[in-house]
């Protein structure tokens, strides 16, 4: 039983460490944003890798547009579609414009509500290994034209992108997938 106790503690401890993220809105204006997040998890790059395009298996269900994650994934070649199915209802979120396996994967299109917006948006998702395992690095940068600006939509861009990375390290510190 204090085994389990013990276990249990370690790994809450584990995840609350590794999913600290760092977000940064480094650049905000009328016209668009650029954010940058970023967090460090105890696997290998092609792990974290692996498991960011099985997107099914830890993107937030509340963020998106039928309620389930499992509804997601991720095509990685360039022209490869980061999309949501439901049945015969389909999003292309994202479009892959760039795939470096195990590296980064980059992407443009507007996630969201961004979408009807008219806004686009390239993201970049990369894996650099460090001493203790890998970094992830998350870059957003959204471009458009929205009435009053679109300086107030960084910061709720920003917690809705850094709750994704989290849910991202949440898997890979508590569940340790493995490589392919």
């Amino acid at each position: 039983m204090m085994k389990n106790i013990a276990k249990t503690f370690l790994l809450m401890l584990l995840f609350i460490v590794a999913s600290v993220s760092r977000a940064e809105v480094l650049n905000q204006g009328p016209g668009g944003f650029n954010l940058r997040i970023t967090a460090e998890v105890p696997v290998e790059p092609a792990t974290a890798y692996q498991q960011f395009i099985r997107v099914g298996e830890w993107w937030v269900a509340s963020h998106s547009w039928f309620g389930k994650s499992e509804n997601f994934s991720i095509d990685p070649h360039a022209g490869g579609c980061f999309c949501e199915k439901n049945g015969d209802q389909e999003v292309l979120h994202m479009l892959v414009t760039f795939v470096n396996p195990g590296s980064e994967v980059r992407m443009t299109g507007g996630l969201g509500p961004l979408q009807l917006m008219g806004l686009h948006g390239g993201m970049s998702w990369k894996f650099e290994p460090i001493d203790q395992g890998t970094r992830i690095v998350q870059i957003y940068n959204v471009s458009g034209y929205a009435p009053g600006g679109l300086e107030s939509l960084a910061p709720v861009v920003d917690a809705v992108q850094t709750q994704q990375l989290n849910a991202l390290v949440q898997r890979l510190t508590v569940e340790r997938p493995r490589a392919e």
